[in-house]
């Protein structure tokens, strides 16, 4: 019976010494984001009036749609230079997403699905020499049409993916941090 103690004992010590952790070794968890409001601003290269869409859904998952709007509408032929930003507006101030996606660049990708109106080609890139999409250029469709443009920011996309580098996202895989759809029109002045 004393044997049966000072190994029961004996193991309950084992068990207590190696389950015991150090939080030093843990991994470290990237916590996601809130992301409640995504602008998107397309400024004309030459004379036009400058194109933002804007994606604001403030109470994130909760019943309410977001909130698009659209400034204006863009210009047949026209070129564009364009940026994007995400924000967290739940914190006052407002948390700038947009700095965090460039810094962990080669985690993440903005994908602009424009459906026939035009054209993008990403003009930033991640520490790696890929794509982000923070910064691009625009180029509308020769003609009239109107459409959806969607913009997607993914997490850890595979970038090395056929057609991800040129903005497919069919291939890219990873986790949809953000995505809006906006309704827009390309008009002939």
């Amino acid at each position: 019976m004393k044997q049966l103690k000072l190994s029961a004992l004996a193991l309950l010590t084992f068990i207590s010494l190696t389950s015991c952790s150090n939080d030093d070794d843990a991994p470290f968890v990237n916590e996601e984001e809130v992301i409640t409001t995504i602008t998107a601003t397309f400024t004309p290269v030459a004379d036009g009036e400058t194109v933002i869409l804007t994606s604001r859904d403030l109470d994130g998952d909760g019943p309410d749609a977001p909130v698009l709007t659209v400034s204006g509408d863009f210009i047949a032929g026209a070129n564009y230079t364009g940026s994007v930003t995400f924000l967290n507006e739940t914190e006052s101030p407002a948390e700038n997403i947009t700095e965090e996606v460039q810094e962990e660049g080669d985690e993440h990708q903005i994908f602009y699905q424009a459906n026939g109106l035009g054209t993008f080609a990403y003009t930033d890139q991640d520490v790696n020499g890929d794509p982000i999409g923070l910064a691009f250029t625009f180029e509308a469709a020769e003609t009239a049409t109107t459409g959806n443009l969607t913009v997607t920011l993914r997490h850890e996309p595979n970038k090395d993916a056929e057609g991800v580098a040129s903005g497919n996202i069919t291939n890219a895989g990873g986790s949809t941090d953000a995505t809006a759809t906006f309704q827009v029109a390309v008009v002939v002045p």
